[in-house]
């Protein structure tokens, strides 16, 4: 999957363009809002659910480690075989290499945003495996070649009459319809044909329970379901945050990841794995493997600060609260993870130097943090990538920003201190700004300000200040 973060500006602004998009975005987020309030009142103390739901993963999180073990020896225990990958060429690598020795050409997949991530589908097509995403939207951006609009509704955005000629274009269905029932039904007759030949099914994993070794999934399709059930192999994708400690613990989370993504109490079907099919069983895999992806979370895993992303469960919720996302939507954020979370998420994986864009596209309001069920402060780890950002700090890939830029800033930090500074700064630089302001000379400028300046208005300035006015008036 190609990245495309550092062009977040451009395309953002091709998205403001979109007015279908935003009008659909604002209808989306106010229906899942409503629903979200609905189903989280019917807890008997809503806040004590939250509050239960953001100290599992806090400690989850804390004790990732531990869990992960605990969760791969009771896993190999019940027959499943478990792998680890340190990036995704070496995840992609090895679910091709299962592929090869069992003569794999068809796979059908579930929506899986980790594999988003490591760009398999590219992988397999390559070395000439068909694969087929079965989530219906899912379905749709692969036959479309975008990435997804939204982790929970990848193609919400895309117009029925534009899949209408899509799905005519490729033989998905011979007569056009504008009925979304139909449109579903052709392509569930399409892949439908494909699960009877399929030959291994690959799936990502909602949450892995250390005490039992068991995968669990969540959906409304049943797609999944039959990706886990009709090939004779089964891979399931799981990153290393994905482990809760007990059985317990992840029956909570499952409601809260229903009631946060969807506004439902409980997805339609929810599947659990413990291990491939045993003696007497017609359902599940003859091999269950399980891929644990890393790909550069270990390696933040170790400042106590940036972990806290990694409590994050993918409900989706912080994407349509934020006011950013719901009027540029999900591709200006280039990658497989948008809105606040990928925000987060994204400079830690891919360095601030390509993603410095993301996390200054921010209003600081703060409504994520808000109904983050995990309990995460995007807006703190916003500050910290800006605070790195100006220092030129290199642990998240930030380079130390020019001289001129630097001093400036501090000039204008040392000004803003004290009142005089400020009053003998605006009388000096006033005559200077206004005549420049006049001839368009600081919107088109040149070097390390030019970015700062081209995309705000620095109209002139006031001869007399406000206060000045006033001070004069009252004598």
């Amino acid at each position: 999957m190609k990245i495309k973060t550092e062009q977040f500006q451009a395309t953002a602004r091709e998205e403001l363009k979109t007015r279908h998009t935003r009008t659909h975005l604002d209808l989306v987020g106010l229906l899942l809002r409503e629903k979200r309030q609905a189903t989280m009142g019917l807890f008997p103390d809503p806040a004590a659910a939250l509050d239960l739901g953001r100290t599992i993963r806090a400690e989850a999180v804390e004790r990732l480690p531990e869990l992960l073990e605990q969760f791969e020896r009771n896993a190999a225990a019940r027959g499943a075989v478990v792998t680890w990958a340190r990036d995704a060429r070496e995840a992609n690598d090895h679910i091709l290499r299962i592929a090869k020795e069992h003569n794999v050409r068809l796979v059908t997949k579930g929506k899986s945003m980790v594999t988003e991530e490591t760009g398999l589908n590219e992988v397999l097509l390559k070395n000439g495996i068909e694969v087929f995403e079965t989530d219906l939207g899912e379905f749709i951006i692969q036959l479309l070649e975008k990435p997804p609009y939204h982790i929970v509704g990848p193609a919400l955005n895309i117009p029925v009459r534009q899949i209408c000629d899509l799905f005519l274009d490729k033989g998905i269905m011979k007569e056009p319809t504008l009925d979304p029932v139909e449109l579903g039904h052709a392509a569930r007759i399409f892949l439908r044909d494909k699960f009877h030949y399929v030959e291994m099914g690959i799936t990502g994993v909602n949450m892995a329970v250390a005490e039992t070794g068991t995968i669990i999934n969540v959906e409304n399709e049943g797609n999944i379901r039959l990706t886990k059930s009709s090939p004779r192999i089964q891979v399931s994708v799981m990153t290393l945050e994905k482990v809760v400690p007990t059985m317990r613990d992840a029956m909570h989370m499952l409601r809260l990841l229903c009631r946060n993504s969807t506004g439902q109490l409980l997805g339609s079907y929810v599947s659990m794995d413990t291990g491939p099919h045993g003696k007497g069983e017609l359902d599940g895999p003859e091999e269950l493997h399980i891929v644990i992806l890393d790909n550069g979370r270990s390696s933040f895993y170790r400042d106590t600060e940036a972990r806290e992303i990694l409590r994050c469960i993918r409900c989706g919720a912080c994407m349509l609260e934020c006011p950013v996302y719901g009027k540029i939507g999900g591709y200006p954020y280039g990658w497989a993870y948008s809105g606040p979370m990928g925000q987060v998420l994204n400079p830690l994986m891919l360095g601030q130097e390509r993603t410095r864009d993301l996390y200054r596209a921010c209003t600081f309001c703060g409504a994520c943090k808000a109904v983050c069920p995990a309990g995460i402060d995007h807006p703190r780890k916003f500050l910290s990538y800006r605070a790195g950002d100006a220092r030129g700090d290199p642990t998240y890939g930030a380079k130390r920003r020019p001289w001129t830029e630097r001093s400036f800033m501090e000039m204008f930090t040392w000004a803003t201190k004290r009142r005089w500074r400020w009053d003998l700064g605006l009388r000096s630089v006033r005559p200077f700004i206004n005549r420049h302001a006049r001839e368009g000379f600081i919107r088109n400028m040149k070097g390390p300000l030019a970015g700062w300046f081209k995309s705000r208005d620095f109209p002139g300035m006031a001869p007399k200040t406000f206060h000045d006015g006033m001070h004069k008036r009252g004598k």
